[in-house]
């Protein structure tokens, strides 16, 4: 649907951003979706079908009626006043899924530290909730249009959500072995899951596409000179995921090692740090430095 999205939006760039304007183009939004919808199930390609919408959409300004004398606004100028507010039901889910995962980090910590007498099933269950809920937060938000980006696809933003929620179930789990609660030989599930994390980041990383509406690129281009690396390079992608890979077999390598050497209660910081090493990887060559 990130197709419609965008033509909406061209369609409507220069017209005045009144509150009647963007309740028109909300409504047109949900209308198109569904035509859209009708129009692949008869066999159309996703673009074409998009396309097609629009076009029955005629003259906009016709259906706006009182606008012919509003002032038009130049694509290039960001929409002032204009803004996409949340929508209840994802403040609703938000404001939940961040008090399950307050409330259940908070009880994994006190079980953990021995404060509150808990199994360790009842322990391990608590962290995979919250970090759960953590993943979902950011998943949600992700699929959430904003003024100035897309909403993500669902499933882009589902992988988001495991991602998340493995690396936080690791670092949790790996805080329960240090503790003492959990048994060294668990160290395993934490590893795979901070391996399969950090594999997840890297690929959702690499295979990023722009998700910013057209007049928020013009107006970011005006103030700033850098760009997202992996939209406009695809061989500083393909780089960054040959490094991505060399550092998680580094990090295995290191958590075996210091495994058999030092000990398996602080061997998966090997891996904690590979992951801090793949974000700092990930920010220097997306956002390369300005000289």
């Amino acid at each position: 649907m990130t197709t419609i999205h965008r033509l909406l939006d061209e369609a409507f760039a220069g017209i005045e951003p009144t509150p009647d304007a963007q309740d028109l183009k909300e409504e047109m939004r949900a209308n198109l979706e569904a035509r859209v919808a009708e129009l692949e199930a008869d066999g159309v390609s996703p673009d074409a079908a998009a396309r097609r919408a629009i076009g029955e959409l005629g003259d906009i300004r016709e259906l706006l009626g009182e606008l012919p004398d509003a002032p038009r606004r130049s694509p290039w100028d960001p929409p002032a006043g204009v803004r996409i507010r949340p929508k209840p039901a994802f403040v609703v889910r938000v404001t939940v899924a961040a008090t399950v995962a307050a409330a259940a980090l908070a009880t994994f910590a006190l079980g953990a530290l021995g404060v509150i007498p808990l199994p360790l099933g009842a322990t391990i269950g608590l962290l995979a909730l919250g970090a759960s809920a953590i993943g979902w937060t950011v998943g949600d938000a992700l699929h959430q249009e904003t003024t100035t980006n897309h909403p993500m696809p669902q499933a882009r933003a589902g992988g988001f959500y495991a991602a998340t929620s493995l690396v936080i179930f690791a670092l949790g789990f790996g805080a329960l072995i240090a503790l003492g609660p959990a048994p060294l030989w668990t160290v395993v599930f934490p590893s795979i899951a901070l391996v399969l994390g950090i594999a997840l980041f890297a690929f959702l990383g690499a295979t990023q596409t722009n998700r910013h509406k057209s007049w928020a690129l013009r107006h970011s281009e005006q103030y700033t000179q850098q760009e997202d690396r992996f939209s406009q390079d695809p061989a500083a992608a393909a780089r960054f995921g040959i490094y991505t890979l060399v550092i998680i077999v580094v990090a295995v390598v290191a958590f075996i090692v210091l495994g058999f050497t030092t000990g398996w209660a602080w061997a998966w910081l090997a891996l904690v740090a590979g992951f801090l090493v793949m974000m700092i990887v990930l920010a220097r060559m997306l956002f390369p430095p300005t000289h």
